[in-house]
């Protein structure tokens, strides 16, 4: 049978919660809400609307919310040229995709943010499919974008192991049912990730890669 491995982007394969935090931020600012960038980050993961919630309550007045996500996207994309990958992101999702694995990412990111990512991550060879916010009715924390990618992939929660930086997509994962790593390069605390349902933390991508062997990806067979 199949094996899938299910990865998030922004703050696992690259370092750019730290561009999302500034964006969303200012574009709260110009929006008149004073939101600090620690609740920001920890927001970071959430599809845009979700996050909006997350920050300034879902009984909000919402007239403003096309203007504060257009003002993130357009002030996210002056940044395109930045994103980086982590250190041996790519060799991670070769190494899996060499040994069999499906590949797919799983994120929040817009396509033409998609587009970006994958182009400094560079090993679209490897991937094999993408599911975002965009294919479901709920983004993360709701299992919805994970149970879409194990349809893509066709492969039973047993099969899968899903990797992230957020406390959402450990919901999302420990929900859905698949085998959760988090990574630490997102900024998030090893016991947040934790107690939100990895099975495992790992520093970033190439500590990951270090470890596979003794990783949840070494408990399904191939």
């Amino acid at each position: 049978m199949n094996r899938a491995a299910l990865f998030d982007v922004d703050g696992t394969l690259t370092d750019t919660n730290h561009l999302h935090v500034t964006s969303w931020w200012e574009a709260l600012r110009q929006a008149g809400h004073r939101v600090p960038m620690h609740a920001v980050h920890r927001a970071i993961g959430l599809p845009g609307e979700d996050l909006l919630d997350h920050l300034l309550g879902e009984d909000r007045d919402r007239s403003g919310d096309d203007r504060i996500s257009a003002a993130h996207d357009t002030l996210y994309a002056t940044c395109f040229d930045r994103i980086q990958a982590f250190d041996r992101a790519a060799d991670l999702l070769r190494a899996l995709a060499g040994d069999g694995w499906e590949v797919l990412l799983v994120t929040s990111a817009k396509d033409n943010e998609l587009e970006a990512l994958r182009r400094a991550i560079g090993a679209d060879e490897a991937i094999d499919d993408t599911a975002t916010s965009d294919d479901v009715e709920q983004g993360k924390p709701a299992p919805d974008p994970v149970r879409h990618a194990l349809r893509s992939a066709r492969v039973p929660p047993e099969r899968a192991v899903f990797v992230g930086d957020s406390v959402w997509d450990m919901r999302a994962a420990a929900r859905a049912g698949v085998a959760a790593v988090g990574l630490l390069c997102g900024g998030i605390a090893r016991t947040d990730l934790e107690e939100a349902g990895a099975l495992a933390v790992h520093r970033d991508p190439a500590d990951l890669l270090a470890h596979l062997h003794t990783s949840p990806f070494s408990r399904v067979a191939a």
